[in-house]
């Protein structure tokens, strides 16, 4: 069977999906003739006119309940209809992960956008913050929809970059004008530095640029504040070090940790706070299976812990 591409659309009620997609499925440069399921998992304010669709090769389904979103659900959709890509308007009280793991083989998430009312977006943060990292870990793009001219667009934007530094960012105006966020992110350290110093705020932020463009440290000396890790596995001579990262909320803190190798001495302890200088090589390492970023100590220092022991991105 051919894969199968699937657009993915996600969002909260009342953000701008079913406008969205009704105007592409109703534009010729999208619909051109092939067989499409249209799989609705909420139900919003806004209705689908079918009449407005460019051709009669959409056909409309609905889930309402998360249970019943399982492969065998899409084989059946496929036995009935026979389509060959699919557009889901997703509910945005369900998790992407649950989406992701329906999928049968053969599918695939071809484009994955977010949309997102700007006057109520911050006030979604604050009180459903899993909700909002969920659906914008992954998006390729986050479409702010009603962008007043008293709307902070800042604001917007840190969230957004505390999640993803990836995804682009459009807001859309009351008047229905397009504009792309062009806002720069310059790293709370210097790079450039013959010592990296980062902050104890900013591991979050380091951590995730290092492993999304591991590169651009290779070779460099960096400085931070961590908690050193042993256990099964970890070789003579080497230790993690690192800190628990919170992307979103309490439920998904883990550690984000590196290899360190030591030869100056004794071991720290497991669960140590320690202030380690160390140059970062990318290399192949047992730890990892893997190449991956490993610290070579040149100091080791043993340090009181912080007083925020979780680091996070905001």
């Amino acid at each position: 069977m051919p894969e199968i591409p699937v657009y993915l659309f996600t969002g909260f009620l009342e953000a701008g999906k079913t406008r969205f997609i009704q105007e592409t499925l109703g534009d010729e440069r999208f619909n051109t003739g092939e067989r499409t399921l249209l799989l609705l998992c909420e139900e919003g304010i806004e209705e689908y006119d079918p009449d407005h669709f460019a051709g009669k090769n959409i056909f409309q389904e609905t889930c309402g309940r998360q249970e019943d979103l399982t492969p065998a659900f899409w084989d059946a959709l496929m036995k009935k209809y026979r389509f060959e890509r699919a557009v889901v308007e997703y509910n945005g009280m369900w998790m992407l992960d649950d989406f992701y793991r329906s999928l049968p083989e053969g599918f695939s998430v071809y484009q994955e956008i977010c949309f997102a009312d700007a006057s109520t977006f911050i006030s979604y943060n604050q009180n459903m913050r899993q909700l909002v990292a969920d659906k914008l870990k992954s998006c390729e793009m986050v479409v702010f929809n009603r962008t007043s001219p008293t709307v902070e667009r800042i604001a917007l934007h840190k969230i957004v970059r505390g999640l993803s530094r990836r995804c682009d960012i459009a807001y859309e105006t009351s008047d229905g004008q397009v504009e792309y966020d062009d806002i720069e992110d310059p790293l709370p350290f210097d790079i450039s530095a013959p010592i990296i110093e980062i902050a104890d705020q900013d591991y979050a932020i380091w951590y995730r640029d290092m492993t999304e463009e591991p590169e651009k440290y290779d070779g460099k000396t960096v400085r931070f504040l961590g908690i050193v890790a042993l256990g099964v596995g970890v070789p003579r001579g080497t230790f993690l070090v690192g800190r628990h990262v919170m992307t979103c909320c309490a439920a998904d803190i883990s550690y984000a940790g590196l290899v360190c190798l030591w030869d100056g001495g004794s071991k720290p302890k497991n669960r140590d706070w320690v202030r380690l200088t160390a140059k970062l090589k990318l290399e192949h390492h047992e730890v990892y299976a893997q190449r991956g970023p490993v610290l070579y100590a040149v100091s080791v220092e043993k340090a009181k812990k912080p007083a925020e022991e979780v680091a996070t991105f905001y």
